[in-house]
């Protein structure tokens, strides 16, 4: 009877078992500078420039501004260096990656008849849009009477008993199991935090039991965490693009994007407090997401003179399309060992069980971009670049299963300015190069993500029909990150700098 209980509820619960929040919105929603050399020595302000594939990746008209046919790949490296605080700890990681993140061509048809359309081009073009290589610890003394006992009492309260606890005779794999496909998320969270001590129930005997209290006294707790992840997000565009009479250049992408994102966590924490029951706990979790996605852009380049440039890019929302895969482990020690009040010397929770999620759909949001860029004849060009993007119309769909975390995004977030500024001088063969970009910040706090400053310079060479390019960019930014969402939500303030070297050649075709 208990089963058919539990069946029951599990249909009428379904939407308690997403759990999605605002960190994967934002993962997904913001792009870093990647493509050719070039483009990144300029810092990206290549709007009203084109010429570029890079710049096509940014404004689809670019495509139109090639003479001819055109074709280019990009090597980079990437240093990614993590320095940071928890309370009276600090910590530093330095780690590097190779990759292909760039390639592409774009073919040129000239027209033969006399119209205003003077060419049409089409192309396509992969471009890595996001790394997600990072690597960083967090170690210290939590005074603030914080433990990872507060993320299991959050979730369990309210909860019934025998919604969070294995039946009698089912092992705890099997509970694990049961109580995510049945309740859900939260319920497993519970569950874990029940079976492994760290929750007591006010009344174990009582099934209806819905009250909590932590078998960890207060004080202070030890806290060791770390943090590893892998993946990139990328796309593949196809586009076409047409130059009208001489001055004017229009263009379309239709964007194929793509994720595939791994994490792990590992929290260790220790307490010597008075009257705990729990001294040691280690919680692990893994994440594994893919996920694919479409977008589309609009863009155009006016030559307002043979020197002044104007461009203007319309980028739609991705519609993402994502699965979900975790698994997690937790461990408990007491230094009481087993007595007659039934303490114990250890626990092992270790379901071994994948949790698979139902597919979700994200919307990210829209972004205009408008560009300036005056050009020196044939000695070089300035370029400007000014892009909004309002973060807190990302949107997890179907709406109705994410009311909670949508309303989480939409007051939390804010629309975001990114501006970027750059410059080429030529000089025979040679190209020298630089730029600046500022990306503010599209948290309203301004904290848990911080405002992004960056600079980049290169040189080119010109072999003729063949072009090596070769570029250095930084950016920095600092991050408050919370080690969960929920209950042991102190931060660790992560100073991280990316450090890229890449290399680009082109050509002709």
């Amino acid at each position: 009877m208990k089963k058919l209980n539990l069946l029951f509820i599990g249909i009428l619960s379904m939407s308690s078992i997403y759990a999605q929040d605002i960190t994967d919105a934002l993962r997904y929603s913001q792009d870093n500078i990647q493509g050719t050399a070039r483009f990144r020595a300029l810092s990206g302000a290549f709007g009203a420039l084109g010429g570029d594939m890079s710049a096509v990746s940014l404004n689809p008209a670019g495509a139109a501004v090639f003479s001819q046919s055109h074709a280019s790949f990009t090597l980079s490296t990437l240093e990614t260096s993590n320095n940071t605080q928890y309370f009276n700890g600090s910590g530093s990681t330095n780690d590097s990656n190779f990759d292909i993140n760039q390639g592409g061509a774009s073919f040129v048809f000239a027209s033969n008849n006399n119209t205003p359309w003077r060419k049409f081009t089409f192309g396509i073009a992969y471009e890595k849009t996001n790394n997600f290589n990072d690597n960083w610890f967090a170690f210290g003394t939590n005074t603030n009477n914080q433990s990872i006992d507060l993320y299991f009492l959050n979730y369990a309260d309210g909860l019934r008993l025998d919604e969070i606890s294995a039946l009698d005779g089912e092992s705890l794999t099997d509970a694990y199991a049961d109580i995510g496909n049945v309740y859900g998320f939260a319920n497993q969270q519970a569950f874990l935090g029940f079976e492994s001590f760290i929750l007591e129930p006010d009344d174990i005997n009582n099934d209806a039991n819905t009250l909590y209290s932590s078998n960890l006294a207060n004080g202070n707790f030890n806290h060791d965490y770390t943090y590893s992840s892998t993946g990139y997000n990328g796309k593949v565009s196809f586009n076409m693009a047409a130059q009208y009479k001489d001055n004017l250049y229009l263009g379309l992408n239709l964007n194929s994007h793509f994720i595939d994102y791994q994490r792990s966590t590992l929290l260790s924490e220790e307490n010597v407090n008075a009257g705990s029951i729990i001294n040691y706990i280690e919680f692990e979790n893994t994440l594994s997401t893919s996920g694919n996605g479409f977008s589309f852009q609009l863009g155009g380049i006016l030559k307002l003179s043979p020197e002044f440039r104007v461009g203007l890019t319309y980028d739609s929302p991705t519609w993402y399309t994502i699965e979900e895969e975790t698994t997690q482990y937790l461990y408990t020690e007491s230094d009481n060992g087993f007595d007659d009040s039934g303490n114990f010397d250890a626990i092992e929770v270790n379901p071994q069980i994948v949790n698979i999620y139902p597919q979700y759909k994200l919307q990210t949001p829209s972004k205009i971009t408008g560009s300036l860029a005056y050009v020196f004849g044939t000695q070089g060009l300035i370029s400007f670049d000014y892009s909004r993007k309002d973060y807190s119309s990302t949107k997890f769909k179907p709406e109705n299963d994410y009311t909670n975390v949508n309303n989480n995004i939409s007051n939390m977030l804010t629309d975001a300015s990114t501006y970027r500024l750059g410059g080429e001088y030529k000089h025979k063969q040679f190209s020298f190069r630089g730029g600046y970009r500022f990306e503010e910040s599209p948290y309203k706090n301004g904290v848990n993500v911080g405002d992004l400053t960056g600079y980049s310079f290169g040189v080119g060479y010109n072999f003729g029909n063949t072009k090596l390019d070769v570029t250095f960019d930084q950016s920095n930014r600092t991050n408050e990150t919370q080690l969960y969402s929920v209950g042991l939500t102190d931060a660790a303030v992560i100073d991280s700098t990316n450090s890229n070297l890449t290399l680009s050649l082109s050509f002709n075709i």
